[in-house]
């Protein structure tokens, strides 16, 4: 348990503020010390209130965009304008009036996506170790494409590789544990009574979620969750 660190604030738009905050924050310090904030952004529909959030003010006002480079935890095997696009959503959510196109870097996963994760590794090679990687949860246990019994799950010599997913039967393009836990934070949004019980198996259960390998003793991951997502580790304490 000593790569995790639950947090359990309160009621979601409690829990909310402070994710925006916490991001805010982790921005203004990486641009004060580096000149620069390198984030690989989350897919799904907690990270984009998020962003809906952090690109409208006041949070955007705080954040200094010309200095923030995108890039992504994971794409589906879609064009970028598929309603299904992890990189469509969060430009969506309001990126895309706020940040250079050149600073901008999805993960093309449409086509070729094994050549193309080889391609994607070179480009963010330059920008490691990451300031910050957005992460979820799902009711499988699976976080970023690091789905349970797939093969990127073994992979310790890439930072990005194109990740076959049998049970959904797709190819997803996905950043590797290493290139994770490298990150110099990572935080794990978990939101909602959907997630109660795999919230609960990965805190109070045997390690074998692929979520429970993120973070390291000497980074340990930053798990924000509402009392809803957090209601069974709650009954047990």
């Amino acid at each position: 348990m000593n790569n995790r660190v639950l947090l359990i604030p309160g009621p979601y738009d409690v829990t909310l503020k402070i994710a925006l905050h916490h991001f805010v924050a982790i921005c203004s310090e990486s641009i004060k010390r580096r000149g620069r904030f390198t984030v690989a952004l989350s897919g799904g529909s907690t990270p984009q209130t998020l962003y809906q959030h952090l690109t409208a003010p006041p949070y955007s006002d705080a954040i200094a965009w010309d200095k923030v480079h995108l890039f992504w935890s994971d794409e589906r095997s879609v064009p970028p304008d598929h309603p299904e696009s992890n990189y469509k959503m969060a430009m969506d959510a309001g990126f895309r009036a706020l940040i250079p196109p050149s600073q901008v870097h999805r993960m093309p996963a449409e086509t070729s996506i094994e050549s193309n994760a080889a391609l994607y590794e070179q480009i963010i090679q330059s920008f490691q170790p990451f300031d910050l990687v957005m992460l979820g949860v799902g009711e499988d246990g699976h976080t970023a494409s690091l789905f349970p019994n797939t093969t990127a799950l073994t992979v310790t010599d890439r930072l990005v590789v194109a990740n076959h997913v049998p049970q959904k039967d797709t190819w997803r393009m996905t950043l590797t544990f290493p290139c994770i836990n490298a990150a110099r934070s990572t935080v794990v949004y978990v939101f909602g009574t959907s997630k109660q019980k795999i919230i609960q198996e990965i805190f109070q259960g045997p390690e074998k979620y692929p979520a429970q390998q993120i973070g390291t003793s000497e980074r340990p991951s930053l798990w924000i969750l509402d009392t809803d997502a957090a209601a069974l580790i709650a009954q047990s304490q």
